[in-house]
């Protein structure tokens, strides 16, 4: 594996590889499929490579307004625990930021927490309502 991940805002990636990065750190089934319809509705996405490997996602969705939210930051488990996360997390808020976006907003598990702290989140009351 070579050092150098590139980080890419908006460039749409191969949806094939984008399912398969998803089912290696997810352990689901991801054909790739539904990621234009997705992508089409996101403010932005950030993609990480290694050299011509995906190896990191997130996708920025928003309101049409002033919140966003990060949803599905993604790294391989090949290419975790190097910091490539929390680059994926800065420069979606730095896309988001250069959109005129006030607040980004992300939801996680309990495990996941002190990772997002690191990112420069701060834990808040929020609500969920389980539709399914």
């Amino acid at each position: 594996m070579t050092a150098k991940i590139v980080y890419r805002v908006r460039e749409l990636p191969d949806f094939t590889m984008l399912g398969k990065l998803r089912e290696a750190a997810w352990d689901g089934q991801d054909d790739g499929s539904a990621w234009p319809r997705i992508l089409d509705h996101s403010l932005a996405w950030i993609t990480a490579f290694d050299g011509e490997t995906l190896v990191g996602f997130v996708n920025v969705a928003w309101d049409g307004g002033a919140h966003a939210f990060l949803l599905d930051t993604t790294v391989h488990p090949a290419w975790q625990r190097r910091g490539m996360g929390v680059s994926l997390v800065r420069e979606a808020a730095q896309a988001a930021k250069a959109e005129g976006i006030n607040w980004l907003h992300v939801d996680y598990e309990p495990h996941l927490q002190r990772f997002y702290e690191r990112c420069g989140f701060r834990p808040t009351a929020a609500g969920l309502l389980q539709l399914n």
